[in-house]
């Protein structure tokens, strides 16, 4: 059976993450339990969970010409994630920062940096050219006429389309169109539609015609198929330490699972497993769960 080939086009940081019993208020001071450094981004993050799941990856993107470029670069290295399509700037490297509570919920601020350089001719030309291509991802820490660029070249070539609308941003009627699943979490899914997505009537009414997912933390997610059909799949019950790149999981996984041919519900399924067993440990990427760790839960 041939690989899974899939193009994610979008960010890679370092995360700068906090941990702390509770997130202070404003003008509180308040001591930590633990600093790390890590790997991070949304695209990086899908990118690289799809590697896991032993897909071919490709990463369109820019990164900075420093140590936090360098160290991403070299990460993408050895998980044999392809960077023909990265390019390198003098703009420094993109970063989050972010807290952790005890609970596991984290609140994040990105500094997009290089990031929001990457250019719509060569995300076409990366689309156009990688042999095999099945799959497209995209999100929303890259400017959103990259994505329309690299989407509208993967509908020429039949692939299909992921975006997730993370960081929130209003989305233009164009991108849409040539969007065949859109992924928002709950609260991004409140800011896209004006309502929060308690009830079918709701769910329904988000995109008639088209393909969503809507990803519900510990409660699971649900399908929603162009015909209007919903399907609940509750999230197996975990110990959460820390959410950071959970969602990122998911969304990975599911075009992993799409461009190794499993039907959305099976590939959502995949997914939420993948992703219930990632919050189980600290950080994003160091979260993910391996190849093989991913094999038993197929």
């Amino acid at each position: 059976m041939s690989k899974a080939v899939i193009a994610v086009v979008g960010s890679a940081m370092i995360d700068l993450t906090a941990y702390a019993t509770v997130i202070p208020a404003p003008g509180q001071t308040l001591e930590g339990d633990l600093f790390t450094t890590g790997f991070g981004g949304k695209g990086a993050n899908q990118a690289v969970i799809a590697a896991h799941c032993g897909a071919e990856v490709h990463f369109v993107g820019k990164l900075g010409r420093d140590l936090f470029g360098d160290s991403i670069a070299e990460n993408f290295k050895k998980l044999g994630i392809d960077s023909e399509y990265i390019e390198r700037s003098d703009t420094p490297n993109g970063v989050a920062h972010i807290w952790v509570d005890a609970n596991g919920e984290n609140r994040i601020i990105i500094i997009p940096g290089a990031n929001h350089e990457i250019e719509s001719k060569k995300a076409i030309e990366a689309i156009e050219s990688i042999a095999g291509l099945a799959v497209v991802v995209a999100q929303c820490e890259i400017k959103q006429e990259v994505t329309l660029a690299a989407f509208s070249a993967a509908k020429k070539r039949g692939c299909v389309t992921i975006l997730n609308p993370a960081p929130y941003q209003p989305l233009s009627k164009e991108l849409l169109a040539v969007t065949d699943w859109i992924i928002p979490n709950e609260t991004e899914f409140k800011e896209l539609h004006g309502q929060a997505p308690t009830s079918d009537d709701v769910l329904k009414s988000f995109r008639p015609g088209k393909n969503s997912i809507v990803t519900l933390g510990s409660e699971g997610a649900v399908l929603i198929t162009s015909d209007g059909n919903l399907t609940r799949v509750s999230a197996p019950k975990v110990n959460a330490v820390d959410t950071t790149g959970a969602g990122d999981a998911f969304v990975g996984v599911f075009a992993f699972g799409l461009a190794s041919g499993k039907n959305p519900e099976d590939a959502m399924k995949l997914g939420i497993k993948v992703a219930s067993m990632s919050v189980t440990r600290k950080g994003a990427q160091s979260s993910y769960p391996s190849q093989a760790e991913i094999e038993t839960l197929s």
